[in-house]
């Protein structure tokens, strides 16, 4: 099991920039897909980025191409969701998320089994 912690939320005016860090501990990546997701209130979890952490593609929900960049650091074993020209319906608690699999395309949040406790971002206009 690998125990995960996001950190890097706050509060930030529309247009501001946040970078988000998941440090995760208890495993090697290596083999992990790795996810971050938001929830809203009174809203589903809904898919941000996904990313297979010893390489190949990234994948962005259509809300947040262009303006998210997920990441990795191998040596500090953290993930990160590097968030610019915040929007007001950014708002929302981000979760980080691992899944022993490679996963070639965005995988839904009922497949992953390890979640982190959340971070909550709020975008103020």
């Amino acid at each position: 099991q690998v125990q995960l912690e996001e950190s890097g939320g706050g509060l930030v005016q529309v247009g501001g920039s946040l970078r988000l860090s998941c440090a995760a501990s208890g495993r090697t990546l290596s083999s992990y897909t790795m996810g971050w997701f938001r929830q809203a209130p009174g809203k589903e979890r809904e898919f941000v980025a996904q990313l297979f952490w010893s390489g190949g593609n990234t994948y962005y929900a259509d809300s947040v191409k262009g303006r998210f960049t997920i990441s990795r650091d191998n040596a500090k074993n953290t993930m990160y969701l590097q968030m610019n020209s915040l929007k007001s319906e950014d708002t929302a608690v981000y979760y980080c998320a691992a899944l022993l699999a490679r996963a070639i395309v965005p995988i839904s949040a009922s497949r992953y089994n390890n979640w982190g406790q959340g971070t909550q971002v709020t975008v103020s206009s």
